[in-house]
């Protein structure tokens, strides 16, 4: 009986010893340039840097978080009313050092809801792409239709190419964001876009998140400065010469791109790239908050 009791309590403390993991240490990159920002807190690192690809600006953000599960937030428009300039959802996250664009999103000029989605098109406008949506835990779509797209889950973010979202689910997100059906773009080494997809094939901006481990991210945004941008393809060449990652994703793109930070002692959110467009939502990076 007491073997038992000590086995059940065993059990009992495994979720307590998952919890208190130990965070894996900030990666270093044979790829590295100077520092063109950064911010240095014990539990929020990061380092962007600024050179060019194919005679393209871009920005590396290499992102380091003691918590990501805690540390990485959401904010979005309103639901089915409106968009808004992502500096300004940014700006109502408690502690945001560093934001990006998230979801793609349809609306009367972006109207290409997929075929499969039912119901009218305009009953998707200013809503986010995908087929599951969650904000702050709560459900706002659920469609019995694959999910491709990203989550926050309780040890940071996690990459769906085409899972039930009954499945995502159980997996008990706080956040989702999505963009097409084929925007996951890298599994395990593995190169997952199509060469014949003609969007990958278009030069333009680009935002891109790529989870190293569960501690360490890397944000890559393309700007159009020196020619329209870079192809997916492009950038799929790009990450798999320099780096390994566990998955690669393609955020929105095109005028929605924006990369925005802030110097650790400074009040104000500060355009780095991007950002003069209206967006759905933004994904933005924290210190761990304090425990009440």
């Amino acid at each position: 009986m007491r073997r038992l009791w000590i086995w059940l309590m065993c059990l009992a403390l495994l979720p307590l010893c998952a919890a208190a993991e130990e965070p894996l240490p900030v990666r270093e990159y044979e790829f590295d340039h100077r520092a063109y920002r950064s911010y240095d807190s014990e539990t929020l690192k990061y380092k962007m840097e600024t050179f060019n690809v194919h005679g393209v600006r871009c920005f590396l953000t290499k992102v380091w978080m003691a918590d990501p599960g805690k540390q990485i937030r959401k904010a979005t428009a309103d639901w089915k009313k409106n968009i808004q300039y992502p500096k300004a959802m940014t700006e109502t996250i408690p502690g945001a050092a560093l934001a990006i664009n998230g979801s793609g999103y349809w609306s009367p000029a972006y109207p290409d809801v997929p075929e499969e989605y039912p119901g009218q098109v305009s009953d998707y406008y200013y809503t986010p792409w995908g087929s599951l949506t969650v904000t702050d835990g709560e459900v706002f779509r659920k469609l019995e239709l694959p999910f491709y797209g990203l989550t926050l889950e309780a040890d940071g973010l996690h990459m769906y190419n085409g899972a039930d979202p009954e499945e995502v689910l159980r997996a008990q997100p706080s956040q989702t964001w999505s963009f097409r059906n084929l925007c996951p773009l890298q599994e395990n080494g593995q190169v997952l876009t199509p060469r014949d997809w003609h969007f990958a094939e278009v030069k333009a901006r680009r935002t891109v998140i790529g989870r190293v481990d569960r501690n360490n991210y890397l944000l890559f945004s393309v700007s159009a400065e020196g020619g329209l941008g870079l192809t997916l393809h492009e950038v799929n060449s790009f990450f798999q010469k320099h780096f390994e990652v566990e998955w690669l994703f393609n955020l929105d793109g095109g005028p929605s791109s924006a990369l925005i930070a802030r110097k650790k002692d400074a009040k104000k959110m500060v355009r780095v790239m991007g950002g003069k467009a209206k967006d759905i939502d933004v994904m933005a990076f924290t210190e761990l908050p304090q425990a009440e």
